[in-house]
């Protein structure tokens, strides 16, 4: 049995979960989320728990099992608080702004840079160099963080480029290390 998937999941107040045959929908204050249950894993409410089973034994069901459990679990705490992803921004003259849901970037290009928000997901900009990617869906705001990382990623000699807030970035000595 799978350590995570044999978990259950308790539903906090003000979020209500429908399961409906294959489809489980995760509705809270900050949205709804659906997901679609792969084959042969059945979820069941019972009393504001939320329990994940497989019904055979195979090595693809039980290969889903616990993920399927984990998805649930970061809708539930997804629609109740959103999931955020921080990103800064080094380089001289780099910046970022935003208009609306359009993100901004000045990051070294003659050109700048411009990504639209999907439905669920807002961009803010603290500073001109503080980016923060939030939204209910965890895996997506992942997504969409790591493509604003992958327009500029740090690069190893000055580490100017887009990082996580957290990240860190090995420096590289360069040409007057081997003289």
């Amino acid at each position: 049995m799978s350590r995570i998937g044999k978990q259950s999941i308790t539903i906090p107040a003000g979020v209500t979960v429908a399961v409906d045959k294959s489809v489980v929908t995760v509705t809270g204050p900050k949205g709804t989320l659906t997901l679609n249950v792969p084959f042969k894993i059945n979820v069941e409410v019972k009393d504001n728990t939320v329990f994940v089973t497989r019904v055979s034994e195979d090595k693809k069901v039980k290969a889903c099992h616990g993920s399927t459990r984990a998805h649930i679990n970061n809708m539930v705490k997804g629609v109740q608080t959103h999931w955020i992803k921080e990103l800064e921004i080094r380089g001289t003259g780099y910046k970022a702004s935003v208009n609306g849901n359009n993100l901004k970037l000045l990051v070294g290009f003659i050109h700048p840079v411009e990504i639209t928000a999907p439905t669920g997901v807002e961009f803010q900009v603290k500073e001109e160099t503080k980016i923060t990617v939030s939204g209910a869906d965890k895996t997506v705001v992942g997504q969409i963080a790591s493509n604003i990382r992958k327009i500029r990623p740090p690069e190893p000699y000055k580490g100017k480029g887009i990082r996580y807030t957290d990240e860190f970035i090995k420096l590289k000595a360069g040409k007057k290390a081997k003289a």
